[in-house]
């Protein structure tokens, strides 16, 4: 005969996950615009993005930024263009274009600058799991707080739409990429040893997410991060986002 549930445990003795009432699975992000107050993500459009984007991205000579991308470089407009159409054709990845500027905040008429990428992916509303990823920030957008602004734009709808976790993976090889998401929040969670092969080498996949009960906390960090009061005359800021991210997270790796 079945007998009431201890909290944790079934009737059988073994122990089982916590209950989550009332689960309903949030639907997939509208591809739409995310404004905010210093910059402001599009819809990859290739008509009016891709020649923006490349040349915000020639801007870094060696090509550093893209080592640990499963494409490119390219060598011309061409290409990249080609390559941006095909992004921007799919529904997962869902493809944005960050843009900055004087008036990268505003609305639909906007006329900043594409200086960047972000996307969602592998977008599982049963699951409530999103991952973001495919980000190709320029030097005109790295290291300011546009782009710290955009990753929060896109952590923000996740959560506002009911996911409850949200991913970042990268390369474990890549140490900025594992130190912006241990900056914006993130919680490492492992390593997948040979993970994927791309770029004819292999890849070991370094997990990191935050979820819905940490997102609270997380959005206050932001937001006070952000404040325009937070940085001084020229620029520099107050306090930094990872003194208030650090102790929210779960764990570092």
């Amino acid at each position: 005969m079945y007998t009431q549930q201890v909290p944790g445990v079934n009737h059988l003795g073994q122990p089982i996950g916590d209950p989550v009432p009332d689960w309903k699975p949030p639907p997939l992000p509208p591809h739409e615009a995310m404004p905010g107050g210093t910059c402001r993500l599009e819809p990859l459009d290739p008509a009016r993005h891709a020649a923006q984007l490349f040349a915000a991205h020639e801007r870094d000579g060696e090509y550093r930024n893209w080592t640990y991308l499963q494409q490119g470089p390219y060598d011309t407009l061409d290409d990249y263009a080609r390559a941006i159409e095909r992004a921007a054709a799919g529904d997962d990845p869902q493809f944005y274009a960050v843009v900055v500027g004087p008036r990268g905040s505003g609305g639909p008429d906007s006329h900043g600058v594409a200086a960047g990428v972000a996307a969602y992916l592998r977008m599982a509303p049963a699951a409530g799991s999103i991952e973001v990823g495919h980000i190709h920030f320029s030097p005109l957008l790295q290291r300011t707080p546009a782009a710290t602004e955009a990753m929060f734009l896109m952590m923000r709808r996740a959560f506002d739409l009911g996911y409850r976790r949200y991913e970042w993976k990268c390369d474990a090889l890549n140490a900025s990429s594992r130190a912006a998401a241990q900056r914006l929040g993130l919680s490492f969670e492992g390593v997948f040893r040979q993970a994927a092969v791309y770029k004819g080498r292999n890849r070991d996949t370094a997990w990191y997410a935050a979820i819905d009960r940490e997102w609270p906390a997380l959005q206050a960090a932001f937001e006070e991060w952000l404040d325009p009061a937070n940085f001084a005359g020229d620029g520099r800021q107050r306090v930094r986002l990872s003194s208030l991210t650090a102790p929210l997270l779960a764990s570092r790796g």
